[in-house]
C-alpha cells in the first residue's frame, strides 16, 4: 500500500510464472476493472478510481504485464496475453461481471476480453481506443518514441515537463509511473517489450472482435485523439446502441486530463443502462 494512496491495498497474482500486480480499491461492487494503455502504469486512474469508489463500486486497476509492478520483460506479449491477464485478475480477485474500462491499448485489451468473454463484463467503456486499423510502422514509431525519452530524468519537474508536453496533469500522471534509481528517475517499463506488445494492432485490424462484443458499451474520445470520425462512425454502424462523447480540448489521455468529467460520464451512462 502507497503511504501516498490509503485507499487501496497492492495484490499481487501469478499467472503462467508471470508476476501481476493490482491497486484494490475495496468496496461493496459493482465491480471495475480499469485497464491503463502502452508504457502505462495502474496509478493513472487513481483520480477516477476514487470517484468510482465514492460512487460505490469496487475498483481495481491493473498493472499490465510489461508495465509498472507487474513483470517487467514477459516473454509473451501477445493480444490474448493481455486478454488472458484480465480474465485471471477478474477470476483471482472475485469480480462478479465488472465493468471493463480501458484507455489506448488497455481499452483495445478492454474490448478483446469482451469480445471473448461475452458473459464477463457488465458493460466496456473504451476511453480513446477502438478496433483500430493495420498500421505497419507503429511499432518501432512508438519504440522510437520511448528510447529517446531523455532518461533518467534528474527530477519530478523535469520528468513532468517532458512527458507533458505542455499539458500539466498529462505529465503528473506519466511521472507517477516513473521508479528512482541511480540518482534519477527511470521508466517501469522496456521499449523493446512494448514495441512488441503493438506487433498484432500492426498486423490487422479487429472489427470481427468489435462485433462480436454483446454488452453496452461507451467511447469516450479525445480532440485529435487516435479514433477519426470515420472509424467512429463505423463502430457506431456496427453497434447502433453504442454511446460516445467526445471532449474538446483533451488529448489522448482523457483520464489524466479530465477524471472528473469522465467519471461523470461513465455514472450516468450507467444509469442510463440500469446498470
Amino acid at each position: 500500500m502507497s503511504s501516498s494512496s490509503p485507499s487501496w491495498t497492492e495484490r499481487v497474482l501469478v499467472r503462467d510464472d508471470v508476476r501481476l500486480t493490482c491497486r484494490d480499491w475495496g468496496g461493496s461492487g459493482p465491480d471495475a476493472l480499469l485497464l491503463h494503455g502502452l508504457a502505462g502504469h495502474s496509478g493513472e486512474w487513481d483520480a477516477l478510481a476514487r470517484l468510482l469508489q465514492d460512487a460505490g463500486h469496487r475498483v481495481v486497476a491493473l498493472d499490465q504485464r510489461g508495465h509498472g509492478r507487474s513483470e517487467r520483460l514477459p516473454a509473451d506479449v501477445s493480444r490474448a496475453a493481455y486478454v488472458a491477464d484480465a480474465v485471471a485478475v477478474v477470476e483471482e480477485l472475485g469480480l462478479v461481471r465488472p465493468l471493463l474500462i480501458g484507455q489506448s491499448l488497455g481499452g483495445h485489451t478492454a474490448l478483446l476480453t469482451a469480445a471473448a468473454h461475452p458473459g464477463l463484463p457488465r458493460a466496456l467503456v473504451l476511453v480513446e481506443a477502438g478496433p483500430g486499423e493495420p498500421e505497419p510502422g507503429l511499432p518501432e514509431q512508438i519504440g522510437g518514441w520511448l528510447r529517446a525519452w531523455p532518461v533518467p530524468f534528474p527530477s519530478r519537474e523535469a520528468a513532468v515537463a517532458y512527458l507533458g508536453n505542455g499539458r500539466r496533469a498529462v505529465g503528473e500522471g506519466w511521472a507517477d509511473g516513473l521508479e528512482e534509481r541511480d540518482g534519477g528517475l527511470w521508466p517501469r517499463f522496456d521499449p523493446d517489450v512494448m514495441e512488441r506488445s503493438l506487433d498484432e494492432n500492426a498486423r490487422r485490424e479487429f472489427w470481427a472482435e468489435w462485433a462480436a462484443v454483446a454488452c453496452p458499451g461507451l467511447v469516450v474520445l479525445g480532440e485529435g485523439g487516435i479514433i477519426g470520425g470515420e472509424q467512429y462512425a463505423e463502430m457506431v454502424r456496427v453497434r447502433p446502441g453504442l454511446h460516445g462523447v467526445g471532449l474538446p480540448g483533451a488529448g489522448h489521455d482523457v483520464h489524466l486530463e479530465r477524471p472528473e468529467l469522465l467519471g461523470g460520464l461513465i455514472l450516468d451512462f450507467l444509469r442510463q443502462q440500469g446498470l
